[in-house]
């Protein structure tokens, strides 16, 4: 069944990027109404559905927006929300960023836990890849093949001593991802710092909510949380990247040096072949029971955008 919160919670921080402050208040949301972000503005109620057609061009993190209402850095939050299950939700926040707490998605999962966890009244639905999709090059790519359950495969490649390969295989489960991948967080390296502010990003950033390393170690004084911290944070980021299709998928992503750029760019993908996916679980407007298929590219885009308002 799709479920939801039991009641409000909230929490403050500064945005990684901004380094301003923000406020944000996880609500229980009803049936089919996926994650929506709101802010009130000069009075009046602002409302952006977490969905890729809402996706706006940023650099190094995730931003959202319409009729020019915007949220930057929203990754870590959707990442608690679609990784513990959650299904329907209400973000208010009164900034234009997601605090960054201490770059893990963890205080978003503890949120969660204290506002409780409900289930609704309607089945939840999931999108099952039956075709391979692939974007990328020889570089770097990700790939989502038909699978049974739903899981990541994630590598990375960094010429650190203390990251260098690592490929980490992630089982979906709320379970899984609050123990294995909830407390990763994010990284950067010590050379590129002073150009992130220079370009007017990272202007909150501090050890207190970013793993820094430099040459030949690492900054931060209580080190690493995982031996492949930086990789767990990458499938973090795919989760949470993933909340904008708006329906979980079953099938297994494998990523390979990505990041958010791809990721958004699969996600368009697997909207763009209607062919590579059928949907299991309850029924949606526009979806042909006759055909295993939308009947018409017009029926196929009406329930794409329902399926960004409705529960996954």
């Amino acid at each position: 069944m799709q479920r939801t919160l039991r009641q409000p919670t909230a929490l403050e921080g500064i945005g990684l990027h901004s380094g301003k402050p923000s406020k944000v208040t996880l609500s229980p949301a009803p049936v089919d109404s996926g994650i929506v972000f709101r802010r009130k503005t000069n009075g009046h109620l602002e409302s952006c559905q977490a969905s890729i057609r809402n996706l706006r061009p940023m650099e190094l993190c995730t931003t959202i927006g319409s009729n020019g209402f915007q949220i930057q850095t929203t990754e870590h939050v959707l990442s608690a929300l679609w990784g513990m299950q959650i299904d329907n939700a209400y973000i208010d926040i009164n900034s234009e960023e997601v605090p960054a707490m201490d770059g893990s998605a963890s205080p978003f999962v503890e949120m969660i836990h204290t506002a409780g966890i409900v289930s609704q009244e309607r089945p939840r639905s999931f999108l099952k890849i039956i075709k391979p999709l692939h974007i990328g090059d020889h570089r770097r790519g990700v790939s989502v093949l038909p699978s049974v359950t739903p899981k990541i495969t994630y590598s990375i490649d960094y010429n650190h001593a203390l990251i260098q390969q690592q490929t980490y295989e992630y089982e979906w489960s709320p379970a899984s991802f609050q123990d294995r991948i909830a407390e990763a967080r994010t990284f950067a390296f010590s050379h590129e710092v002073e150009a992130l502010w220079a370009r007017g990003l990272g202007q909150g950033g501090s050890l207190d909510n970013t793993i820094v390393f430099s040459e030949s170690g690492i900054l931060n004084d209580q080190g690493l949380r995982f031996p492949d911290e930086c990789v767990r944070h990458k499938v973090l980021d795919l989760i949470g990247d993933l909340a904008l299709l708006g329906l979980p998928i079953i099938g297994h992503i494998i990523a390979d040096r990505s990041g958010h750029f791809l990721h958004n760019q699969l996600i368009q993908m697997i909207l763009d072949n209607s062919d590579a996916w059928i949907l299991v679980g309850s029924h949606h407007p526009g979806w042909d029971n006759s055909s295993d298929g939308y009947s018409n590219e017009n029926d196929m885009a009406h329930s794409v955008s329902l399926s960004a308002n409705s529960a996954a």
